[in-house]
């Protein structure tokens, strides 16, 4: 015998259906259906297979052992779709799904972590997938359809963003980062001319804090000097502490480099700010549960974390 394997979903459920009602009648209330027509769908799948899949009692219908074994694959064919349409229902709803994020280290530590916490209490059914990266990195994942969207620095990027959707969501204040001991540790604020003959620590090029504190230094017509350059956040606070040189880092990095002891104090003359976003690619739309992310880092409604004394959240409605 040479079994068709067409079978409709429908037909399906109404097998599974009459097996658990015992009976045409029952099952035809379960499924809002005129009895005559669910007779005849069972009749059909019986032509189909080649064999009788129930046989009357004095009570209700017994499946045969071929019956048995079809109502057993129709029951799990069934379960399987529906648990499939139940996923593309919470998809579609934004309460199931994967979000995946690309962001600068900093920022996966700093900024996110809260966001994150929150996010995941009112969307327990949803995967995040968080990867942090250098700045042009993270670009070229946005670009490149491997993450959902990054939140990133876009101030002095230097990159085109024309491609690319840009919503800022918070700023930081630079600083300046001394031993405990320096003779700027006690100042509130300091200009950026006074960092000029000063021994630096800076931040390797290909850092996003290194594009901007050059830029910043620039404008200041302030050339330091230099003693070494290092990528990773917790170097640079340990060559500072060490007090081989100051440094200048945003706000949300301050955090970072507690464990150093070291001190900061606010550059001002002029004031230099970096700004973060979220980006995403602009042609590609956005799941639903991608949007709720972007909307729990973008809307002023909601609540959003506490950030380090030199950082803010962005309004932006």
């Amino acid at each position: 015998m040479s079994v068709r394997t067409d079978l409709t979903l429908q037909q399906l459920r109404v097998i599974a259906a009459v097996h658990e009602a015992g009976g045409f009648t029952a099952a035809a209330r379960d499924l809002l259906v005129a009895q005559s027509s669910l007779s005849r769908t069972v009749a059909e799948v019986e032509r189909r297979l080649g064999t009788p899949l129930f046989e009357r009692t004095t009570r209700r219908l017994e499946p045969t052992p071929a019956g048995r074994e079809v109502v057993a694959a129709a029951r799990r064919a069934v379960d399987a779709v529906e648990a499939e349409l139940r996923h593309v229902e919470g998809y579609l709803a934004g309460r199931t799904g994967r979000v995946r994020i690309a962001t600068l280290p900093s920022l996966a530590a700093i900024l996110l972590p809260g966001v994150v916490s929150a996010f995941r209490a009112e969307h327990p059914q949803v995967e995040l997938v968080i990867e942090d990266a250098l700045s042009g990195e993270v670009l070229e994942r946005v670009r490149g359809g491997v993450v959902d969207l990054a939140v990133t620095v876009v101030s002095a990027a230097p990159d085109p963003l024309a491609d690319l959707a840009v919503t800022p969501v918070a700023t930081d204040r630079f600083c300046c980062v001394v031993p405990p001991a320096h003779r700027f540790a006690g100042r509130r604020v300091l200009g950026w001319n006074e960092l000029a003959g000063e021994a630096f620590i800076a931040f390797d090029r290909t850092t996003s804090i290194r594009q901007h504190v050059d830029a910043s230094l620039s404008a200041a017509g302030v050339v330091p000097r230099q003693v070494v350059a290092a990528r990773n956040i917790a170097a640079v606070a340990g060559l500072v502490a060490a007090d081989l040189g100051v440094s200048v880092v945003p706000g949300l990095v301050l955090p970072l480099m507690g464990f150093a002891g070291v001190r900061h104090v606010v550059l001002d003359e002029p004031a230099a700010h970096r700004t973060m976003a979220v980006v995403r690619a602009a042609a590609r739309p956005l799941s639903p549960i991608a949007a709720a992310f972007v909307s729990a880092l973008t809307d002023p409604a909601l609540a959003r974390p506490a950030l380090p004394e030199q950082a803010r959240w962005l309004d932006v409605s």
